[in-house]
């Protein structure tokens, strides 16, 4: 059999071979590579260095062409996770390109040509990015960078994993791959470049978890040790830094193995030193798992319900629904869960796309807030008389200690006051749960509208964690009954919240503080926002529906609670 002309579909695919009188002898993930490895063999001899390509051509974003065409002879690799993500079948709008140098220079000539935005972003490291922006509102980054190291070959040895050390020359369409990145990805391994890759860059000990957790890959067994020794580095990090990558974990797959991994690989007391004494906590019943357990199955089931309530979309291929067949497939809780607030899925898309920071989501600072929601537990910990064990204020304790952890991470000041919010309250979604099980009484208007005036628009979130927080705490011991009246409370703030808002969540203000002033004859203070919310309160409970009611009730209340 002809070698060369198999090579498309053999495991040459890809690579650089050595070959002799159509024999190949050698080969390697580069063109050195290949021709050293013939020479421990045939040293006489001098083979013919040759590119194998793959049968399929890999999956590219057109812009490469683009590019190229606007720089036809120059030196320049598209590198990094674009590389990897092409070998996956994975379409990347994040091109990372590297040249030899000069690369300002060669980004602004093909931002111009691109007719795209341009920037610099580290002028003494010789970075810029240049921005293409479609019609339909997507865009694509391309940030180009002069080679890091004695050339393109010392440019990949200095990088994180061999799965993101291999380059795509853009000039004669060829795969240049001396770490065997490739092998790696077929093999799904997480290996770091060097021994010393991750103390080089420690933040590289949450990207290992996180790529992993992304591809579903396993961490080498020496880069697993690497990861442990360096550790300790972390706090040589910039905050900022240590805040992407953890919030990339939150809104990745499995947040929860991630957040197991960090934690048997010693990370916490150098990234997220709080939640070192969540481990060992015993609870009372009905709490099925100590309070470190029990944040990781809360986390588990979040990211399942957000999951079971995404928005459904219709498939090509089948005249059904996308997810029904995952909701038969899902637990009985699962599927009571998308009877009782399914209908709520494109609020729920629409809630997640607000954005309290361009740069992070709603979905991974509530994934915060779940993994920080009984973060005083340990501290607040105590057993009464009968032997059970109690935790007082943990919710009002662990939003302060949530929130400095926050504020150490440099979250924006929106950022911080929902997760304040969600933590501080995710105890009453338990109270009003309780009650619909064991008594039958579904929240009061009242109730309910002190729910979402203390909440606002965190109240979906505090439902969902709620959801999710009792699965994590009753585990297998769960019952239909108790999930159920759980789901009915849901469903029920839910709908209040979502569907008539105006009725019992935000009434309509019928009278200002103007009117409140000239009605009662009252000076500017404290006391007219107290009589407004009186008001609001009493229309939200169904008492007052009219201007003149409400000037009533004022007058009333005002008896009653005296300056």
């Amino acid at each position: 059999m002809d070698e060369h002309k198999e090579g498309h579909s053999s495991p040459y695919a890809g690579r650089w071979v050595a070959r002799i009188h159509d024999k190949i002898i050698a080969h390697g993930g580069t063109p050195e590579q290949a021709r050293l490895a013939a020479q421990s063999s045939r040293h006489k001899e001098k083979p013919e260095i040759i590119y194998m390509p793959p049968a399929v051509p890999f999956s590219f974003s057109p812009l490469l062409e683009r590019v190229h065409a606007a720089l036809p002879d120059q030196e320049i690799y598209l590198v990094g996770g674009a590389i990897r993500d092409a070998l996956l079948g994975r379409v990347s709008h994040d091109l990372d390109l590297v040249v030899p140098q000069n690369a300002i220079t060669i980004a602004r000539r093909v931002a111009s040509a691109l007719k795209a935005d341009f920037y610099i972003l580290d002028e003494s490291f010789d970075t810029a990015r240049v921005i293409v922006s479609t019609e339909d509102g997507t865009r694509d980054f391309l940030d180009f960078a002069a080679f890091r190291g004695s050339g393109l070959d010392g440019d990949l040895r200095g990088r994180d994993f061999t799965i993101n050390a291999i380059a795509f020359d853009l000039r004669n369409q060829t795969i240049l791959d001396p770490l065997n990145g490739a092998a790696d990805l077929r093999a799904k391994v997480i290996r770091a470049c060097t021994d010393t890759s991750l103390k080089d860059d420690p933040i590289r000990v949450l990207r290992a978890v996180r790529q992993a957790a992304a591809f579903d890959f396993k961490i080498e067994a020496g880069t697993r040790k690497a990861m442990k020794q360096a550790a300790s580095l972390l706090p040589n990090i910039s905050a900022e830094r240590q805040r992407d990558e953890l919030f990339k974990i939150l809104e990745g797959p499995r947040p929860d193995a991630s957040l197991r991994a960090l934690e048997i690989l010693g990370v916490f007391p150098y990234l997220l030193p709080e939640l070192s004494a969540l481990k060992g906590v015993e609870q009372s019943l009905p709490h099925v798992y100590d309070v470190w357990e029990h944040t990781l199955s809360a986390m588990q089931h979040l990211e399942g319900i957000l999951s079971a309530i995404a928005p459904l979309h219709i498939s090509p291929f089948s005249e059904k629904m996308e997810g029904e067949q995952e909701e038969g497939r899902g637990d009985l809780f699962t599927g009571l869960l998308t009877l009782r607030i399914g209908r709520y899925r494109e609020q729920f898309a629409a809630h997640f796309n607000q954005s309290l920071n361009a740069d992070r989501s709603l979905r991974a600072l509530l994934f915060f807030a779940a993994l920080y929601h009984d973060v005083a537990k340990p501290a607040t910990k105590s057993v009464d008389e009968a032997g059970r064990i109690r935790f007082f204020d943990h919710d009002q304790i662990g939003a302060k200690v949530a929130a400095e952890r926050a504020r150490a991470f440099n979250l924006s000041n929106d950022e911080i006051e929902r997760l304040k919010i969600i933590i501080e309250h995710h105890m009453r979604f338990h109270f009003f749960s309780s009650r619909m099980g064991g008594e039958g009484k579904e929240p009061s208007r009242k109730a309910i509208y002190r729910f979402f005036r203390d909440a606002g628009e965190g109240g979906v979130d505090l439902v969902l964690l709620g959801l999710a927080d009792l699965r994590g705490t009753r585990g297998h011991t769960l019952t239909q009954e108790t999930w159920t009246a759980a789901l009915d409370t849901a469903r029920l703030l839910l709908e209040n919240y979502l569907e008539k808002p105006e009725e019992t969540v935000a009434p309509p203000r019928l009278i200002d503080g103007r009117d409140v002033i000239a009605e009662y004859k009252l000076e500017q203070g404290p006391l007219i926002g107290r009589v407004l919310e009186a008001i609001r309160e009493a229309q939200a409970t169904g008492k007052v529906s009219t201007r003149e009611e409400a000037l009533a009730f004022g007058r009333e209340w005002l008896k009653e609670n005296p300056k």
